[in-house]
């Protein structure tokens, strides 16, 4: 430590001598009328090579200051949309004032306009990444998530959004929420136009951020920063397409940005997988296939304002409407201790309507400079209907054991609602501070089905057994949590952080089961089934009590903490039978977090968290649940709660000379009392409860706590620039290797799980009229089973995809999509490869080639397919669903751009003063 603050000190004594730095200002005003002329974006740029060195935009009375610039020979440039650019060549060699420069309006449109520079890809700010958008070419009609999966370490990954190896939770604009937790809608409704630059960022918990203590939760961040002269306008997009098979698609999206007031509508209504609607004209499905066909209807509102000077709000509001008709088969492996196997194979077809409203806000009160409260409440309601068959066999290699035939009928609804709300005050003295924060949430879910199912059992003697049943369930939670934090200085660089936190959680789930003795119509009689039923409520209060220590340089940045929690569980059940259990859990949580900043573009940081986990209301209720009279299962009343330790150590470097990134992280868990399955595979029939026998070959699953899980993962990507085929290459690799305990007819089974994954890609940096995007990846993956060594299994897959899209002539489009998947090692009749090819060809019409007619095919070969490989403790599963194949579409798009060409000083007074 001591080594790191000398080196410190020592670069504060020489840093100013070695490079001095300077100010340059000045003012922007319109030349017609001399006004002062705001938002006006000016940039600095290297005259050698045209890196961007600084960049602002113009105050409301047209000043501009760019600050900390070293000695040297630059380029000034201005610009602003409908204006022409002022281009200035700078000696700096002391503060510099460069007087009134002023703006002409343009005479051409701005596509005429060249600009010929290279601008920089990006930089690294401590744990922000940011990237500069004009780095990187798309198309005129590009989307957000277009632009942002060109850039190093960012791409899509089983349907989500990744950046540097990690999920991202949520989108910002310019510093506020977009959309809520909905990360592809907020992407593909802004076009990659309006962008300047791209952040990315564990963005910190709200409690953390109010009280300047890190308390170690994360959200991977994307903020997009607009450009200056994009945020007052309308803009957006709307399609409409039809095709064979009745095959359609209407959507729209409409933003509509005035400086801090933005709304942004959506909408959305088609029958060819679509679940967002997107911006991307080639977008034709989904990258990751979706099960099943499906009919979405959906709509969604975002809004974000300033209420006066003090009050900032944000809320979305989505509807959606999704009607889905699947079919599905699926072959599992037991891993059982003896050699003769058992094989489950069942086939499927599910139709699924489910309507949801979901609503999400965030509302910001500055009372004044050091005095804020937070307030995040969120709601969502959803109804479902549900109609399922499937027919379900076990075998061995001495024959039949059982099968099922069964159908289901239900109706399903869930209300959730859920509150945050913080206060923090922040003293005179700096470093002092209190945050006090409530937390509530309140749930509720009502289940109604009705099963029929004819079930065969074939050992020791053929018996038949058919069911008849009402199915009620309803489950009702609320919790609450409150905590008080304190903070206060020690010496000129520390803080010590005193919190407490209180908060309890209660369930109450009632399952009752009815058998029906169906005499015809309105004279069903109906019959509890005790051994069926249930009333059951858990209630778990925990207490917590916490010390912390935080000391940060410029550079470097340490923080301890440690915690005692006290928690008690009481599960409570009062039918079929009294019961009642109580424990209490004592625990000790210590962390460490190490930020260190190498230099301005290399970064380290290391995590180290323990935490506890509560068991669910689902793995506690102790009823049976036979939705599969093949495979029982029932909740576990005597689980405790987990505890796992967790480590990260995460590197980023981004070189701007180079222009090349690397980035790596290694992590690793380890949890005790993990809550893993305990699975009983009858070898002769067992009586489980009254009238409900297991069984041989059928199986009861029941959750329970054992040690000995862990993991660890690494991930490593490296980017650079090609420069003979302007183009940006990535590549990309990753082990992860876990250790999971499972049992399976009283045994411990441990399965060891390696997965080594790679991959590359080439994104274009050619041209708007010229975009490609070529990316591979790969994963080889090992199983191996303590008990059963014969099921140990290795297999592969890759996935190839292929983005093109070519502006032939005179507006005339060309578009292809290939995505071809390899799969090897599965189970015979899995292991199907797919190619699926997507083409469209449209022309671009009317002014400034704002709308297109285009034709398009999805899955020419009509080869796609959905096909999925499970490992547990106790079997391997591969499965395969029905998904949509080959269509065609005519369509057509529009693309709304208006944006205000100038604003003058009345106007933005105006605009800030209402």
């Amino acid at each position: 430590m001591k080594y790191l603050i000398c080196a410190w000190l020592s670069w504060l004594c020489i840093h100013p001598a070695l490079a001095q730095q300077y100010t340059i200002k000045g003012v922007v005003r319109a030349a017609s009328d001399s006004i002062p002329f705001p938002n006006v974006t000016v940039s600095l740029l290297n005259t050698a090579d045209s890196l961007l060195i600084r960049e602002t935009v113009t105050h409301s009375d047209g000043t501009f200051d760019l600050e900390e610039v070293r000695a040297g020979n630059y380029e000034l440039y201005v610009q602003y949309l409908g204006y022409e650019n002022i281009v200035q060549a700078l000696e700096i060699t002391k503060h510099t004032d460069v007087g009134t420069l002023y703006l002409q309006e343009g005479a051409r449109v701005l596509d005429e306009i060249t600009i010929n520079m290279r601008p920089p890809v990006g930089e690294q700010r401590g744990d922000t990444t940011q990237f500069n958008a004009a780095a990187f070419q798309t198309m005129k009609d590009a989307t957000a998530q277009n632009l942002i999966e060109k850039m190093p370490g960012m791409g899509s990954e089983d349907g989500s959004i990744q950046a540097q190896g990690e999920n991202v939770t949520q989108i910002l604009v310019d510093g506020k929420p977009f959309f809520g937790t909905d990360v592809k809608a907020a992407l593909q409704n802004l076009p990659a136009e309006i962008i300047q630059s791209i952040q990315v960022f564990d963005k910190k918990s709200d409690k953390a951020e109010l009280s300047g203590f890190d308390d170690g939760e994360r959200q991977k961040t994307i903020n997009i920063i607009t450009k200056p002269n994009s945020r007052r306008g309308l803009f957006g997009k709307s399609t409409a397409g039809y095709g064979n098979d009745d095959r359609y698609m209407v959507g729209a999206s409409v933003n509509a940005f005035n400086e801090d007031q933005r709304v942004t509508v959506t909408g959305l209504t088609n029958n060819v997988n679509a679940m967002d609607y997107s911006a991307d004209p080639n977008s034709l499905g989904e990258t990751n296939p979706q099960n099943g066909i499906i009919t979405t209807n959906r709509i969604g509102v975002d809004y974000t304002d300033n209420l006066g000077e003090k009050v900032e709000v944000n809320a979305s509001y989505l509807f959606n409407h999704r009607k889905n008709i699947g079919e599905a088969s699926l072959l599992r492996e037991y891993v059982l201790p003896d050699d003769d196997g058992q094989v489950y194979t069942e086939s499927s077809t599910n139709t699924r309507r489910n309507m949801e409203h979901r609503f999400d806000m965030r509302l910001e009160y500055q009372i004044d400079s050091n005095n804020q409260i937070l307030f995040r409440p969120s709601f969502s309601a959803e109804a479902d209907e549900e109609n399922t068959f499937f027919t379900g066999n076990t075998v061995t290699a001495g024959g039949p054991l059982n099968e099922t035939q069964n159908r289901l009928a239900a109706d399903n609804s869930d209300i959730d609602f859920d509150s945050r709300l913080f206060y923090s005050r922040r003293f005179a003295k700096k470093g002092r501070s209190l945050t006090v924060g409530v937390q509530t949430g309140n749930h509720r879910n009502e289940d109604d089905a009705n099963r029929q199912a004819e079930n065969i059992f074939y050992d020791p003697e053929e018996r038949l057994e058919q069911l008849n049943q009402n199915i009620v369930r309803t489950r009702k939670g609320f919790s609450w949590e409150s905590n008080v934090s304190y903070t206060e200085p020690v010496g000129k660089n520390g803080m010590v952080e005193l919190e407490y936190e209180v908060g309890n959680r209660g369930d109450d789930s009632d399952k009752l089961t009815y058998d029906i003795d169906d005499v015809g119509g309105a004279d069903a009689v109906r019959r509890l089934d005790t051994a069926l039923s249930n009333t059951f409520n858990s209630r778990y209060l925990s207490q917590e009590a916490e010390i912390g220590y935080q000391y940060a340089l410029d550079k470097f940045r340490l923080q301890v903490e440690a915690e005692f929690q006290h928690a008690q569980l009481k599960n409570d059940q009062e039918f079929p039978a009294p019961f009642l259990l109580a424990r209490t859990f004592k625990s000790v949580l210590p962390s460490i977090r190490i930020d260190y900043d190498i230099t301005e573009s290399k970064s380290l940081e290391f995590d180290y968290d323990a935490g506890t986990n509560a068991p669910s209301i689902g793995d506690l209720q102790g009823v049976i649940d036979n939705s599969n009279p093949l495979h029982l299962r029932t909740g576990n009343p005597d689980l405790g709660q987990s505890y796992s330790n967790q480590l990260r150590l995460r590197y980023r470097n981004y070189n701007p000379q180079t222009e090349r990134t690397f980035f790596a992280n290694i992590q690793s868990s380890i949890t005790n009392n993990n809550v893993v399955n305990s699975t009983t595979i009858a070898e002769e029939p067992v009586e489980l409860a009254e009238g409900i026998v297991l069984e041989r070959g059928s199986q009861l699953s029941r959750p329970v706590n054992l040690n000995g899980y862990w993991d660890l993962r690494s991930y490593f990507h490296y980017g650079l620039p090609v420069r003979f085929l302007p183009s940006n290459f990535n590549v990309h690799g990753g082990l992860r290797y876990s250790h999971s305990p499972g049992m399976i007819n009283e045994e411990i089974n441990f399965v060891n799980s390696t997965r080594y994954s790679g991959g590359l890609s080439l994104s274009s940096n050619i041209s708007d009229r010229i975009d490609f995007n070529i990316w591979t990846r790969s994963s080889y993956n090992t199983v191996q089973n303590s008990l059963r060594p014969t099921l140990n299994n290795n297999f592969f897959n890759q996935t190839t995809r292929i983005n093109y899209n070519w502006i032939l002539w005179q507006g005339l489009v060309y578009r292809l999509d290939l995505h071809h998947q390899l799969n090897t090692g599965l189970s015979e009749g899995y292991d199907n490869s797919i190619f699926l090819v997507n083409m469209a060809i449209g022309k671009k019409l009317l002014k400034n080639e704002r709308a297109e007619v285009s034709a398009s095919v999805y899955d020419l070969f009509g080869q796609n397919n959905n096909i999925q490989r499970e490992i547990t403790e106790t079997y391997i599963e591969d499965s395969r669903s029905n998904v949509l194949q080959r269509y065609f579409m005519l369509s057509f798009t529009y693309n709304i751009r208006y944006f205000a060409k100038g604003t003058t000083q009345q106007d933005y007074e105006a605009l800030y003063n209402e």
